[in-house]
């Protein structure tokens, strides 16, 4: 039963993360956390932190990380393919069909009204991991961690990867002496 679980919940996080990985991060979540409880949100964060920094597809990293945790290589397969296939499915079935209609104003809705609840689905998510990042360092550190993270990502346009690496550097080196 558990590889049909794995399958469900890859496939339906994906199929409905409109947008791409960033935008099935929540549904996974969703899937991964609450409903099934393969990680709690602090596993959820640690994974989503080094997925991060990892070369590839979030989403597939996810896939592979949670799979192989869950049920080991077999896992991995059937979450993998959950992953892609609904991307693929919507490319080979859809993709023709929205490039001859996509000056048509209900394509074009369509697409820009999706996009408020994409960024709130990603606001709620921060906000789950930065409470659980606030009650394990505290505020005072999050909120520097979070006010250089931003000013390196927006002001000096450095890689996420380098900020993820960083922080796992300090929280590696610095924090186990506070």
């Amino acid at each position: 039963m558990t590889l049909i679980h794995i399958f469900l919940g890859f496939f339906m996080a994906n199929l409905f993360g409109y947008g791409g990985g960033p935008a099935s991060i929540p549904l996974m979540y969703n899937e991964i956390v609450t409903h099934y409880g393969w990680l709690n949100n602090t596993e959820f964060s640690q994974m989503l932190a080094i997925g991060n920094a990892l070369p590839g597809p979030i989403a597939t990293n996810i896939a592979t990380y949670v799979g192989y945790d869950v049920m080991g290589w077999w896992g991995v397969v059937i979450a993998l393919f959950a992953t892609i296939f609904p991307s693929a499915l919507a490319l080979i079935l859809l993709l023709k069909v929205l490039h001859r209609h996509r000056q048509s104003p209900v394509v074009k809705g369509m697409t820009l009204l999706v996009q408020p609840v994409i960024a709130i689905m990603m606001l709620a998510l921060t906000w789950k991991i930065s409470a659980n990042s606030i009650h394990s360092i505290g505020i005072v550190q999050s909120l520097i961690i979070g006010i250089v993270t931003i000013i390196a990502l927006i002001k000096y346009k450095i890689h996420p990867a380098f900020m993820i690496c960083a922080a796992l550097l300090y929280g590696g080196l610095i924090l186990p002496h506070f």
